[in-house]
């Protein structure tokens, strides 16, 4: 069943096609990876499928509700309560301890529980870091503050802009060992990455250029 469609999604600046009529399934369960050169739309689908931007053309279909049809109030919901977004760039709240930072997801779905903070810590190995400012932490630690943040509320979808981009080896396979235990969980992943082997890590690769969907390769086929 696909939990995520995109049909004919096309996002326009003027004469500039970031995205070009775009038709994508993503099934429940599912990791996909999305790859290209710098400029062909990745981020543009990301924003558009985390609903943090909308398409001039097409419409996207999100576990069975077409975004297009919700107020603006609802797609944030939807953002909080169904999307967990990982950034490269880590976006974690200078003044807030580890802890705190995974607790500000919360609060904007329920009431905020330190001890189900403390656990999503604990789930990538920070328990013992959890009172500690962003500047105390080293980049791996940071991102994955920022994985514990995105799935303190369960989301169905998990979407990651270049997660591992900022990452020395031993953080990046920490990252991505966490990444394989949420695909066998069961959570659907959309990956956007310019390594290799992130992208082979995925059951399916996607691939963009100039804004086109041009390539699908299918790995999970490939490995067997």
């Amino acid at each position: 069943m696909a939990l995520l469609q995109l049909s004919g999604v096309t996002k326009s600046y003027g004469d500039l096609h970031a995205l070009y009529d775009v038709t994508l399934n993503v099934q429940a369960g599912e990791w996909v990876s999305v790859v290209g050169p710098s400029g062909s739309g990745k981020s543009t689908m990301m924003n558009i499928i985390g609903c943090l931007d909308s398409p001039t053309a097409g419409s996207v279909v999100l576990d069975g509700t077409d975004l297009a049809t919700m107020s603006a109030s609802r797609l944030t919901a939807v953002r909080r309560q169904t999307i967990g977004l990982i950034f490269q760039k880590f976006h974690l709240v200078s003044h807030l301890t580890a802890v705190e930072n995974v607790m500000v997801a919360q609060y904007y779905h329920s009431v905020p529980e330190r001890a189900e903070a403390l656990v999503a810590l604990e789930r990538v190995g920070l328990r013992d870091r959890a009172h500690h400012l962003p500047s105390q932490l080293s980049g791996g630690e940071q991102q994955r503050v920022c994985i514990a943040r995105a799935l303190i509320n369960y989301p169905q979808l998990v979407l990651a802009d270049e997660p591992t981009g900022n990452l020395d080896e031993a953080n990046e396979q920490l990252v991505l060992d966490f990444f394989r235990q949420l695909h066998a969980d069961g959570t659907t992943l959309v990956v956007v990455t310019h390594d290799p082997v992130v992208a082979g890590l995925a059951d399916r690769q996607i691939v963009l250029d100039h804004g086109r969907l041009v390539r699908e390769i299918d790995n999970a086929a490939a490995r067997r």
